[in-house]
């Protein structure tokens, strides 16, 4: 028999790589053998197999089989391949026509009846298909939604094997709503299961140059543009106008913000409301965050578009790998990755574990988390806004309070020490929050503005700076990088004269220079001037500077 061929795709981080399936089949004693760097989970998949094609009313080949997964130097994970396996084993058997699956990529696990189960990462499995010229993607039906999000791909959306082998010998049933079926080929026995053959593109792409797939402007769905609906509003938070005044700044600009108060002042309220005067994720960002959770696996079955800011708050005693990922066997993104172009929030700061907090210190940098195993890198897009909230000492009694604090400073700057230097070095807005009185919670409540106010005036100030990154890789100030600070985005003459005096007396480092210029250009855009000025430094420098050491 001529050795068959099929195609899968192997995810590494959110990276699809196509990954070719050959099935040979000759006498000798009956058994299959499988090479190409299978993991465990890919090695168990021969009894899978075995038992999903029986129990699917198929013959199954009684002599040697060999699949080959290639290339032979990429590790395999998971049980996407399950599928692939099977066509390409019957295909070697005579039994599946070899012109069905040309230009098909077949994702998804089998049971042992031969259903089709759903697989994790399935949306940027569909798109790296597509990016590789595929025309076709055949997965299961609770993968259906993910995999039409990509465009200028068909997908075959099928419930059991015996469904699926139905459909590549030339037998169709359509299900409701299908689209691209012609009525001739709607002839598929009862007992094949139902089929749907549908058109992707929900969500319109482009390809950079490298063929990444990249959403199209104005494809992000209902809502695009505005902030949430119902539900939190910044006009909650009563009696702290400089920190509602510091989130806005952090959301119009990307900035990492800190808040430092006693318990009760209102910390956690605000941060759960940052995301309330955030734009809607635009098309690109929409792809990448689906992406993330989609291999997380908590992305909606039924509705996966994705189109609010994420906002993840994981608990004070996460591991390591929980917040920046990693994993023994099959890599998967952390907090940090899944708050991508979101707030990732980290309340009471202090009492996660110094190893967590400082390897946080290289995505702040980077916008990205490099996960590093023996034969393998996984890369994970991790450009967040980082919120941090911490009581001023083990006692949470801040001044003001009518029990006074029994905290001696030593204990205070100890318990303040757990957030590193180098951590708080690029955190650009710190906040201190004051005890609130009765006269200011009555007063504030007629002059806090609503969220659907302040994320006016955030959507006006990131406008302002797309258009002056226009022609750069970069849409937000937070994410300019120093050198272009200084070569193309000058602040205006005589503006740098706040930040030359704290340099000289030792107040401020090179980077914290970098981050202050960051947000006095936040500050302009909020403000509507082209450049900033002295007074916008003088107040970004402030804000750097607002938490005590």
């Amino acid at each position: 028999m001529p050795v068959a061929r099929t195609h899968s795709i192997a995810l590494v981080g959110v990276e699809g790589h196509p990954v070719e399936i050959e099935a040979d089949i000759q006498n000798g004693l009956p058994g299959l053998l499988l090479v190409g760097l299978p993991d465990t989970a890919l090695r168990e998949a021969r009894d899978r197999i075995r038992a999903a094609i029986v129990n699917s009313g198929e013959q199954w080949p009684q002599r040697r089989i060999t699949v080959g997964l290639s290339p032979a130097s990429l590790p395999k994970r998971g049980s996407g391949f399950d599928v692939g396996i099977a066509v390409a084993i019957l295909g070697a058997a005579g039994t599946v026509p070899a012109a069905a699956v040309d230009g098909v990529a077949f994702l998804g696990e089998l049971g042992l009846d031969g259903q089709l189960r759903s697989v994790r990462g399935m949306l940027p499995a569909a798109a790296a298909a597509a990016a590789s010229g595929f025309r076709r993607v055949a997965v299961p039906s609770a993968n259906e939604a993910e995999a039409a999000l990509v465009p200028d791909l068909r997908v075959l959306s099928a419930a059991t094997l015996r469904g699926l082998l139905g459909w590549l010998r030339g037998d169709y049933r359509a299900g409701p709503g299908d689209a691209g079926v012609p009525d001739d080929l709607a002839r598929l026995g009862e007992a094949s299961g139902p089929v749907r053959l549908i058109e992707g593109g929900v969500l319109p792409v482009t390809r950079r140059p490298g063929g990444e797939p990249v959403l199209a402007p104005g494809a992000g769905g209902p809502g695009a543009g505005g902030p949430t609906g119902a539900g939190p509003d910044l006009a909650d938070v009563l009696g702290q106008p400089a920190a509602r005044r510091a989130a806005e700044i952090c959301a119009a600009g990307g900035h990492h913000l800190c808040l430092l108060g006693p318990p009760g002042a209102g910390k956690t309220m605000l941060a759960e409301r940052i995301p309330t005067v955030l734009p809607r994720l635009d098309p690109a960002a929409a792809l990448e965050v689906m992406s993330i959770h989609s291999v997380a696996g908590v992305l909606p079955d039924r509705s996966p578009l994705l189109t609010a800011p994420p906002f993840c708050a994981p608990h004070h005693t996460a591991s390591k790998a929980a917040i920046v990922g990693g994993g023994s066997g099959v890599i998967r993104p952390g907090a940090a990755s899944l708050a991508h172009r979101g707030c990732l929030f980290l309340d009471e700061a202090p009492e996660f574990g110094r190893d967590v907090l400082d390897a946080l210190r290289q995505p702040l940098e980077s916008g990205e988390i490099v996960v590093a195993r023996s034969g393998l890198t996984a890369r994970f897009p991790a450009r967040f806004t980082l919120l941090l909230a911490a009581n001023p000492c083990p006692c949470a009694k801040g001044p003001g309070l009518q029990a006074a604090c029994a905290c001696t400073p030593s204990v205070r700057r100890r318990y303040l020490a757990r957030l590193s230097g180098p951590l708080l070095d690029r955190v650009d807005v710190k906040v201190e929050f004051m005890p609130v009185s009765r006269g200011e919670l009555l007063s504030d409540a007629t002059f806090a503005e609503p969220s659907a106010t302040v994320a006016a005036r955030v959507e006006v100030a990131r406008c302002r700076a797309a258009a002056r990154l226009r022609d750069t890789p970069w849409r937000l100030n937070a994410e300019v990088p120093g050198s272009e600070l200084r070569r193309s985005y000058a602040p205006a003459p005589g503006a740098l004269v706040p930040l030359e005096r704290a340099m000289d007396l030792g107040q401020i480092s090179a980077r914290g220079v970098h981050r202050v210029i960051r947000v006095a250009w936040t500050l302009a855009d909020l403000a509507g001037v082209p450049r900033p000025a002295a007074d916008h430094t003088a107040a970004a420098l402030g804000l750097w500077l607002g938490v005590p050491r």
